[in-house]
């Protein structure tokens, strides 16, 4: 009797045993599911932002997406808009394998971008990360107007109107024999500026940059010549172009068409 008890009990146990393996199992092929899940999953990347066309105000954008999308998926461009605390598309393109180029025309800026692509089986939608970039325009000197103006011997800085000169790049500086006459712009955000001169003094002058009241550096121009001064204004805030009598009968008189690369 004792025998066959033992046999039942040894039935029972590995009876209760014997679902312990179903359930390893479904173990084991719930994290190959959740993995091969997990393993669908596409990502974005703004490889490359830069400004191409700085007189046009260009960017261009490189994108990478991997595993690549169906060719000729639309690709937008997102820039976060502060005011509006929100994302605007502002360009898009169209994948080839696995990049995409796109280009877009802003004025200058420091803008925060991302690239998305949406849901394709089976992929969710994505979104790259966020990247800033600062995108330096050309833009004519006077756009925002002259913070300051003065000089010696009846000095006269006459920007040319909108009417006339739309760029807002062009003006006339004129002073009396042996005067100079000056103007300042606020030039926060710009790092380079670029002055084309025509000195129409029936002799000869000095025209000169400084930051505020520092001179950076100048030209002497010859009677009715015409040359370019340019110069790296990075850090300036306060920049000044100033024209002086050196020699002449009348008085200096240049015409100049000024232009800077700012990101505003």
């Amino acid at each position: 009797m004792r025998r066959v008890l033992v046999g039942l009990l040894t039935l029972l146990l590995a009876g209760c045993a014997a679902p312990i393996a179903p359930a390893d199992s479904a173990l084991s092929l719930g994290s190959t599911a959740s993995a091969a899940v997990a393993a669908q999953v596409r990502t974005a990347k703004i490889a490359s932002i830069r400004t191409t066309d700085a007189t046009k105000g260009v960017i261009t954008v490189v994108g990478t997406l991997t595993p690549a999308p169906t060719a000729g998926t639309r690709i937008p461009l997102h820039q976060w808009i502060p005011s509006l605390k929100r994302w605007q598309e502002v360009a898009h393109g169209y994948s080839s394998g696995s990049s995409v180029t796109i280009t877009t025309v802003q004025p200058g800026s420091i803008r925060t971008y991302r690239i998305a692509v949406g849901a394709q089986a089976p992929y969710a939608a994505v979104v790259s990360p966020m990247i800033s970039f600062k995108h330096y325009v050309w833009r004519g000197m006077f756009k925002k107007g002259l913070v300051a103006a003065g000089g010696a011997g009846q000095p006269q800085f006459t920007v040319v109107p909108p009417n006339e000169g739309p760029r807002r790049a062009e003006a006339d500086l004129l002073a009396n024999q042996g005067g100079y006459v000056w103007g300042e712009v606020d030039s926060t955000g710009c790092r380079y500026v670029r002055n084309w001169l025509g000195n129409l003094t029936d002799g000869l002058v000095r025209v000169s940059l400084h930051n505020g009241t520092t001179a950076m550096t100048s030209i002497r121009m010859q009677q009715e010549t015409e040359t370019w001064l340019n110069y790296d204004i990075s850090g300036v805030t306060r920049l000044r172009l100033q024209v002086a009598d050196i020699r002449s009968g009348y008085g200096p008189y240049v015409s100049i068409d000024s232009l800077l690369l700012c990101t505003n």
